[in-house]
């Protein structure tokens, strides 16, 4: 895994949050409160002179770490940020896990169509997984959130479309160049928030978070930015390897986006 030039990876993410904000009138960002979506919001503050200046999304079935809430409620205040909290029930769905898999896509969608938000920033990366590197920056959702990945704008020479059907509403992905060891990087070099969960304790850290329920740790003595940087520059272990919704075959993710999946 290779560092790619931070520089030139912010100064895209800057530019492509600025056209979104620039073309929808009522856009909001998703955040989980792991590091992509903190350092997508700390790349915002960047683009925007300090502020967030859309409302963040926080999609919550009740169940994730207590570490997580405490970093969202601590984040919030500090960055003042527009919260939204938006609660997602727990019950049987199609991708077997009925903590995070398509039950918060319903809880979006209800908050969409009551708050009228027509695009959405995310922090999703290609590196990821095989099904969101078919992404674009900007990528259309029908009004029933399906996202019809064979049919996508194209996208060149810095031309974003942001045409849209009645009831639909774009996906705006400004970090989908980065890589994991890019984000820590970028992190360490801003002095982004962290949540607890990523470092060390005990031999044990989190790489890649979701809720308590469907998240595992992975060995590890990184207790610092520094040590979690050297750790990934010598590992081959997917990152994503904890999170056992992305174990199942890849049909299901692919289903999972197509309807609108984060």
């Amino acid at each position: 895994m290779m560092m790619q030039d931070i520089d030139k990876l912010e100064n895209r993410s800057i530019y492509i949050m600025r056209e979104a904000r620039s073309k929808f009138k009522n856009l909001a960002a998703l955040w989980s409160m792991g590091k992509d979506s903190t350092a997508m919001l700390a790349v915002a503050r960047k683009a925007f002179f300090g502020k967030v200046p859309f409302p963040v999304i926080h999609i919550d079935n009740g169940i994730d770490f207590p570490e997580s809430y405490k970093f969202r409620e601590e984040v919030a205040k500090k960055w003042n940020l527009d919260l939204i909290v938006a609660e997602s029930q727990i019950k049987k769905e199609l991708s077997g896990f009925s903590c995070c898999g398509a039950n918060k896509t319903v809880a979006l969608k209800k908050l969409m169509k009551e708050r009228g938000f027509d695009a959405l920033i995310v922090s999703i990366r290609r590196d990821e997984h095989s099904i969101r590197a078919k992404e674009k920056y900007f990528s259309p959702r029908s009004g029933e959130f399906k996202w019809n990945y064979k049919a996508q704008p194209t996208e060149m020479w810095d031309n974003y479309t942001s045409a849209l059907d009645k009831g639909s509403h774009m996906r705006i992905h400004p970090l989908l160049d980065w890589n994991e060891i890019d984000i820590w990087n970028y992190t360490k070099r801003e002095k982004i928030p962290v949540n607890p969960l990523y470092y060390s304790e005990t031999g044990q850290r989190y790489r890649s978070l979701g809720c308590t329920h469907c998240t595992t740790s992975v060995k590890s003595n990184a207790k610092n930015l520094d040590q979690i940087i050297r750790e990934l520059e010598g590992t081959k272990k997917e990152e994503r390897g904890g999170r056992e919704q992305d174990k199942e075959k890849e049909y299901i993710m692919e289903r999972l986006r197509s309807l609108g999946y984060m």
